[in-house]
């Protein structure tokens, strides 16, 4: 177990990612996810309130009101935490107070808790002056009904001036930073956000770590990249550099008998601050590849090996 920043949230070393339930999961097909996660000793599923309003069909809240009803009805309490973000559902868009007050509300009735264990402002708002969403997030700290606060696609600029803002006014403070960081995209995140985080203790629980799917070994080539979602999101980390690393994961898969996603959570759960990368499924089949990164043991010389490649794709 890890602990979130300075918090008091200990968690599972890989946190397993709600943005595909209510999407490509199935309430039925969810609730099996989540219950081999937790029997993997996994207690931290990520969320936000937006989840999953971009598929069609879906209009905001699923991923919440489905965990909402699994923990229901398996009786589970305290003993998985929820994160999850306010920001862009549709109908709570922006960080406006009345209005991260109200969506914090209905977030709490889809996952049929008290309280929220990690709440995210998942998007800056520069409609909205940033000590109104400051005090905002502290009254639902105050006031109990979240436990911790944390940052989502914030600058690096934005997060200090958060920071400094809350050490002023004796607001609380957030514990948790979750950037887009993987194997092959992390200059941005090791040059701007890692001294922050390095500064302030902030624990860091990253996005996009299997590069949507690209660090699955899944798109080898040009005609792999389909017109579907996840594929034109991976299609972004697709080049002759990227494909290399791939290479070099599937032969270290291979040497220890893994799978290919196994070995790119691992490495990337080892890098300085990282408390728990974030991954996805939406099939029970995808989860013992993910779980399997919490027990690898990679040497030096492939840990190297895989950092030296990634610096040639996002230098």
């Amino acid at each position: 177990m890890a602990t979130i920043g300075n918090s008091d949230l200990e968690i599972f070393p890989l946190a397993l990612g709600g943005n595909t339930l209510g999407w490509t999961a199935d309430e039925a097909t969810s609730f099996e996810i989540l219950d081999a996660f937790m029997a993997a000793g996994g207690n931290f599923v990520d969320s936000a309130d937006s989840y999953s309003a971009f598929a069609p069909g879906n209009s905001g809240g699923e991923s919440e009101t489905i965990i909402g009803n699994w923990k229901a009805a398996r009786g589970i309490g305290n003993e998985v935490l929820v994160a999850t973000k306010v920001g862009q559902h549709p109908e709570f868009a922006g960080l406006a107070p009345q209005n991260v007050a109200a969506a914090a509300d209905a977030s709490l009735k889809r996952l049929q808790s008290d309280h929220i264990d990690l709440y995210y402002a998942h998007a800056d708002d520069p409609e909205t002056p940033l000590e109104e969403t400051i005090e905002a997030f502290d009254a639902l700290v105050r006031s109990g009904k979240v436990r911790y606060i944390g940052l989502s696609n914030y600058s690096p600029s934005r997060i200090a001036e958060w920071l400094a803002i809350a050490d002023d006014g004796g607001f609380a403070r957030p514990v948790s930073l979750q950037p887009h960081y993987n194997l092959v995209h992390r200059a941005e995140y090791e040059r701007e956000y890692a001294p922050l985080v390095a500064e302030h203790n902030l624990g860091v629980l990253p996005y996009f770590a299997l590069a949507s799917g690209f660090l699955t070994g899944k798109y080898r080539t040009a005609a792999d990249l389909d017109s579907g979602i996840r594929a034109r999101m991976a299609s972004q980390y697709f080049s002759a550099s990227g494909l290399a690393v791939i290479d070099a994961l599937a032969e270290i898969a291979t040497v220890h008998a893994v799978e290919i996603p196994t070995v790119a959570l691992m490495w990337l759960s080892k890098r300085p601050g990282i408390v728990a990368p974030i991954a996805s499924a939406s099939r029970i089949e995808q989860l013992p590849a993910m779980l399997d990164s919490t027990r690898l043991v990679l040497t030096d010389l492939e840990f190297d090996r895989l950092t030296s490649l990634s610096n040639a794709v996002d230098a």
